[in-house]
This record gives C-alpha cells, sequence and structure tokens, in this order.
C-alpha cells in the first residue's frame, strides 16, 4: 500500500501550485491541507519550524520536505512516472540555474510601486523575463520541449500571477511585443490539463493579494535597496 502524501499550503500560493503540478504530473494522490497564514496551525510550525511557510511535503512517516523546488526534485525522485528534470546532466543543471534565477532576480521586482524605483525595477524585471525567454527552445511548446518539466514549472509563476501582479502594482511587464515567445509559452502553460486542475481562480487571487500590496511593496523596496 502507498505511503500516505499530504502537501501543507494555501490558495493563491505560486510555491504552493508548483508542488501541485510536480505531483499531477508524476500521478501521485495526495491530500491538500489549506494553511491559514495569518493563524498558522501547529502542523505547520511543527514541521517547518524554521521559516513558519508553505508549502511543506509530508510523505509517509518521513520528516517533511520544505520550499518548493526542492520538493519537486524529491517527488521527481521519490516516486515512478515521467522524470520532471532532464537526463542529461547539463541540462539538469541549467535547468536548476535557472529555476533559482527566477526565485533570487524576479520575485521581489514585481512590488516596487512608486516613481524611480518602480521604473528602474520594471526594466530589470524586463531584462531579466528576457534572459528566461532565450531558454525556450526553438519551436517547441516548453522548456523542457514537447511536455511540462522542471524549469516550466519552476517559472509557471509567470504564466498566472503574473498578470495579477501588474494589476495589483499597476505596471505591465509581459508585454507581447517586447516577450512574444515567453507569452505563447505561458499560454500553453495555462491551456495544459494537468496545469489547470490545479490552478487558482485568477479573481480571488487578486481579491486575496490585494490588501497585502503594502507589505510586499515594503520587502520588494528593502531588496531592492539591498542590491
Amino acid at each position: 500500500m502507498a505511503e500516505p502524501v499530504k502537501l501543507i499550503g494555501c490558495f493563491g500560493s505560486p510555491f504552493v501550485h508548483r508542488v501541485e503540478v510536480a505531483l499531477r504530473l508524476k500521478g501521485v494522490p495526495y491530500e491538500l491541507i489549506e494553511e491559514d497564514l495569518n493563524n498558522k496551525s501547529d502542523l505547520l510550525l511543527k514541521h517547518n519550524p524554521f521559516h513558519q511557510k508553505v508549502p511543506v511535503l509530508l510523505h509517509g512517516d518521513r520528516p517533511a520536505v520544505c520550499e518548493s523546488l526542492i520538493i519537486i526534485e524529491y517527488i521527481d525522485e521519490a516516486f515512478s512516472g515521467p522524470s520532471l528534470l532532464p537526463s542529461d546532466p547539463y541540462e539538469r543543471a541549467m535547468a536548476r540555474f535557472w529555476a533559482a534565477f527566477m526565485y533570487k532576480e524576479c520575485k521581489d521586482s514585481m512590488w516596487i510601486a512608486d516613481g524611480e524605483v518602480q521604473a528602474a525595477s520594471a526594466r530589470e524585471m524586463k531584462a531579466n523575463l528576457t534572459l528566461i525567454e532565450r531558454q525556450l527552445p526553438e519551436g517547441k511548446k516548453f522548456f523542457r520541449g514537447d511536455t511540462i518539466g522542471f524549469l516550466d514549472i519552476a517559472v509557471g509563476g509567470i504564466a498566472h500571477w503574473m498578470g495579477v501582479f501588474e494589476e495589483i502594482a499597476g505596471v505591465h511587464l509581459l508585454i507581447e511585443e517586447e516577450h512574444p515567445a515567453l507569452c505563447r509559452w505561458a499560454r500553453e502553460y495555462i491551456l495544459d490539463e494537468t496545469v489547470g486542475q490545479c490552478l487558482p481562480d485568477r479573481d480571488r487571487v487578486v481579491a486575496a493579494l490585494t490588501p497585502r500590496k503594502e507589505l510586499y511593496v515594503s520587502i520588494a523596496k528593502a531588496m531592492a535597496a539591498q542590491k
């Protein structure tokens, strides 16, 4: 009998979405436990006491696995099904590099929300999107080729959440004329049947994130000041 798999997550998180896509692509049944991050449960504090963040993966009686990209790699190795990471060592290393790049360089600059700082941040974000776009194989639907893989999952937030951030922050970052290949990829990603099964409703995501805009903006400004 297969060991139970549980995912501690919350509504509207692109990081939780990553893990759900990976589980579904591998065909792994799982229970999603939705967390209220304003009132964190004992379960979350027990299994991720240091960061106290989601996602957290529980697999049988093993200690919890935390951090979305690490969880995806664990899922890829622990369960049978189509491989998410490339088999070639170089391609695997590049997928990991660009996944880390997306997290480190892109996630905060979307929230800079005023004046010259916003303009500079938008230019930086667009330059980073250009670098990511160049990793798309010519003539292919996804970064992995014809099927969704590790890097597609890692940058999947661009496809569904970028528009949400643009609407809330009042900026335009991903534009068809500037990034046509990345826009095509985003549409293909959203239209994928497996991905669509765990995409949160866009209007609900906007409603959930808008009250926290000032917090995200302050964090993004602090991160920008450190660069």
